[in-house]
């Protein structure tokens, strides 16, 4: 009768012991989790990255298109709404890591006519911008600009047929 004791007391203490570290394991996840939101701002002519978190993101992966177009640079970007600015500045966000209460200015004009002639081919022309990033502990999420909705994702990993944005 007390090795069955003995054995129940020991399965018992498994258990809370496995229980323990999930909710650990939970704790240090929210502990870490990032949560980006893309968006503009017309007083300083710029599209932008926040992150709402309180961890770091490790952004992974940028696509933007233009008309379900995957476009590869700005250049190429402006090429294809037939917009040439005159004075614009742009952030690097591949690779980037975008800390807690960060904000990355991703494309910048100096011209307020030119911010907003670019918002409004933006519009009309279907810029889509898609980013895929991740935590520290390699729990990845997919959101797209200008939207405060994401989706978690397995992974970030590029496929390689597929062209990324090079900012």
């Amino acid at each position: 009768m007390a090795a069955v004791v003995a054995s129940l007391v020991g399965l018992l203490a498994l258990l809370v012991a496995g229980y323990t570290a999930h909710i650990q394991r939970e704790q240090v996840r929210a502990q870490v989790w990032p949560f980006l939101i893309g968006g503009f701002t017309s007083v300083d002519n710029e599209l932008m990255w926040i992150n709402k978190g309180v961890g770091p993101a490790i952004v992974e992966r940028v696509e933007l298109r233009i008309d379900d177009q995957l476009r590869g640079d700005w250049r190429e970007t402006f090429d294809a709404l037939g917009f040439q600015p005159e004075g614009w500045r742009q952030s690097f966000l591949n690779g980037n890591v975008i800390s807690p209460g960060e904000h990355v200015s991703w494309l910048r004009f100096t011209k307020r006519e030119e911010f907003d002639r670019f918002m409004e081919l933006g519009r009309n022309g279907g810029l889509q911008v898609d980013l895929c990033y991740c935590s520290t502990l390699g729990d990845c999420w997919h959101t797209r600009w200008n939207e405060s909705t994401r989706e978690p994702r397995a992974t970030c990993r590029a496929d390689p047929d597929i062209r990324q944005f090079q900012d």
